[in-house]
């Protein structure tokens, strides 16, 4: 169906020596969306990723790719052809060059070898294609990894840590691949421990611990479910930051930093209120630095709180 997720995992659970892998798990994703999925070693994200590839089936549940039966041995064919996978660590002949290598994985694909050039100058590698897979450099390897998972024109991509090895331009080149898939209707799931690139590369998140679904949403989402302060850093005229501090309502955590500068803490819900009060009192006011709860905030908040209940 047109209308149907790319994705839907319904009351997912895997198993392995009476420990649930995967335990209980519901998550729908949809056709376009970058999907950020979180959670330390051993939370059950690998396990995840083989249950939505069909690697493996789930004890209980189901799950649904492209809107086809994913839980049995004979459905679920058609959609896994258009899944794209990029492991954590992925494995060549180092005695092939990049180009052969590529033509290799194509063929598995039945994909055209023909299409191999025009992938690998996107990912970068078009200067070292004929280079042997021996000499190329970890993040040439992770890009070679990469331009394999974008054979056959892939629906929904799975990367699993996907930056490691690249430098910050390479890495730039990488996210502005998976922008231009999201624009082309693409899914893309991400796993990885880099919370600062994912914050501003993904549209929606899942946090798994110990194979449950612990949190997911947007990140403004699961800002309004956390509830954690807001930091706002004022920057004052110099030697203003006294006659600023007198000024601040009550209730709000006020720490001076130098003669011109306040550190605020203050719940979410006042921030707007207190911005107002402040440009409205505080004429030696230069400058004001908001700070939201990063991802890497809300990732320790919901691990804490599923430890906690």
């Amino acid at each position: 169906m047109p209308n149907d997720p790319a994705i839907l995992l319904e009351k997912v659970t895997k198993t392995f020596d009476q420990q649930n892998a995967v335990n209980d798990l519901s998550l729908e994703i949809g056709a376009g969306e970058s999907v950020a999925l979180l959670g330390h070693n051993g939370a059950g994200k690998t396990t995840l990723i083989k249950l939505i590839l069909g690697l493996m089936r789930p004890d209980k549940g189901n799950i649904r790719i492209l809107g086809e039966e994913s839980t049995s041995r004979h459905r679920g064919k058609n959609a896994h052809a258009f899944l794209g996978y990029l492991p954590e660590n992925i494995a060549f002949y180092n005695s092939m060059s990049g180009a052969e290598t590529l033509a290799f994985f194509a063929r598995l694909k039945r994909h055209p070898v023909s299409d191999c050039a025009r992938i690998l100058e996107r990912v970068g590698l078009a200067d070292a294609a004929h280079k042997r897979v021996g000499h190329y450099s970890k993040g040439m390897r992770q890009r070679l990894g990469l331009a394999q998972a974008l054979l056959g024109n892939p629906r929904i991509l799975m990367l699993d840590e996907p930056t490691t090895g690249l430098d910050p331009e390479l890495r730039n080149a990488f996210y502005d691949i998976v922008r231009e898939l999201e624009d082309s209707g693409v899914t893309v799931i991400l796993s990885s421990h880099a919370l600062t690139e994912l914050e501003a590369h993904t549209r929606k998140i899942a946090i798994m611990r110990k194979g449950q679904l612990i949190a997911s949403g947007t990140i403004d989402d699961l800002r309004r479910r956390a509830n954690l302060p807001v930091h706002i850093r004022l920057i004052t005229r110099p030697g203003m930051g006294a006659a600023c501090a007198e000024k601040i309502p009550d209730g709000i955590g006020c720490e001076r930093i130098n003669d011109h500068g306040l550190d605020l803490t203050l719940p979410s819900a006042r921030k707007i209120d207190v911005l107002r009060h402040l440009s409205a009192t505080v004429p030696e006011l230069d400058d004001v630095d908001i700070r939201l709860p990063s991802l890497g905030d809300l990732y320790m908040h919901f691990q804490k709180e599923s430890v906690v209940s």
